[in-house]
């Protein structure tokens, strides 16, 4: 349910029922209803917004915006009853003020559409305060531009890091032992063989008690150390961590993993950091690839090994299709790519990691000139217009 508060002209002809025929087709628009609320709770409220019904309304909105101390102010319009001019003043208003606002008007579905985007970066940001993202050893030494800014993100997002030692997570694997799952038992049903299969899920197992012993929503770990030390990776235990709904990402890319959360928070869907591995711009076409794709995401999965060393246990995902969004954010929030495309159909190659995603999208041209790291990531459906909303928040 989210919440509108209604100012309108005493003087107007507009009527009651014309308000409640707007708000029930916005409502109707939106797969969520549109309650009423008064002046406290909406400017208490996480998120609201401000229904101006008619002209004239505009002189109530000076001690509307008192009572925002400085939260965004969204404004929502008809059409009807001069109702768009009056926003259009009332946004000045807020405007020349220093305040951050905008207008929500045009038809019902393009306004239901930016309704549920801003619902989605506010719940998210919500969401994200007071959690816990967690690195496991150091930042591969490959990574030299994924610069991670600990203190940045905490401050815009409440969002802490906690480092813990590769020693740790070797002891809990030298430990051994797993809790079973939906998704254990589906990937131990798969054919592959069974002493890798066991060394893959005690990893997870160690990636699971860590998780649980420090509340974490996610952790990132230095995957490589795993080859020389267990003989094993830690690709199928993040799939897993991935399908459960903690965000798993390899190779210590702190970028990387916080792009997993903020994506998975505002669309609410399963994502998978992956490589560019080939882009084609001016065909609209780019393949991304990695071994750690959660199976809940996919349509369809087999095991092989980790594609770099041989070893291990990966998830071989199948996509038959579908859209998807493209994401990546810097270590500082600073900046963001966030784009939409098509999954296309593709023959597998040998010569990539294990799970392989053709996209078909616009704007591929970002990777060959100004890309934000290597890794990106990767959720189904179409989400740009949330995750727009959302960094819009960091800059208010």
């Amino acid at each position: 349910m989210i919440g509108y508060y209604q100012i309108k002209s005493p003087l107007s002809h507009a009527t009651e029922q014309n308000a409640a025929a707007f708000i029930g087709r916005i409502s109707n628009s939106l797969g969520e209803e549109l309650c009423r609320v008064g002046a406290s709770e909406y400017a208490d409220g996480a998120f609201s917004l401000l229904y101006v019904a008619s002209g004239g309304s505009e002189g109530y909105f000076p001690e509307v915006f008192e009572r925002l101390k400085g939260k965004p102010c969204y404004i929502l319009t008809s059409g009807e009853s001069n109702s768009l001019a009056a926003s259009l003043e009332i946004l000045s208003y807020l405007k020349k003020r220093g305040g951050n606002g905008t207008v929500l008007h045009g038809d019902d579905a393009t306004v239901a559409q930016r309704i549920r985007a801003l619902s989605a970066a506010h719940r998210a940001k919500s969401s994200l305060n007071g959690k816990k993202l967690g690195l496991i050893g150091e930042p591969s030494s490959w990574l030299i531009a994924s610069d991670y800014d600990e203190d940045a993100v905490e401050r815009k997002l409440g969002l802490g890091l906690l480092r813990i030692s590769i020693d740790e997570l070797l002891s809990e694997i030298a430990a051994g032992g797993y809790e079973e799952n939906a998704y254990t038992e589906k990937l131990t049903g798969a054919v592959f063989d069974r002493d890798e299969l066991r060394r893959a899920l005690d990893i997870y197992g160690a990636f699971y008690r860590i998780v649980n012993r420090y509340g974490l929503c996610g952790l990132s770990v230095r995957c490589f150390d795993l080859l020389d030390t267990v003989r094993s990776t830690g690709c199928l235990g993040l799939s897993i961590l991935n399908s459960l709904g903690v965000y798993g990402g390899c190779e210590g890319d702190m970028p990387s993993l916080l792009s997993m959360a903020i994506l998975g928070e505002v669309t609410g869907k399963d994502t998978f950091m992956c490589n560019p591995s080939r882009i084609d711009a001016s065909a609209r076409r780019a393949t991304f690839a990695h071994c750690t794709v959660p199976v809940t995401m996919t349509d369809g999965f087999s095991l092989d090994t980790h594609f770099e060393s041989g070893i291990g246990v990966a998830v071989k995902g199948r996509f038959d299709g579908g859209d998807c969004t493209l994401f990546k954010c810097s270590g500082d929030l600073s900046r963001y790519y966030a784009s939409e495309g098509v999954i296309l159909d593709e023959p597998y190659s040998d010569a990539l990691c294990r799970t392989q995603i053709t996209v078909g999208a616009d704007g591929l041209s970002y990777f060959l000139n100004d890309p934000i790291g290597n890794h990106h990531v990767i959720c189904r459906g179409h989400n740009k217009d949330a995750l727009d909303a959302f960094f819009g928040l960091l800059d208010s």
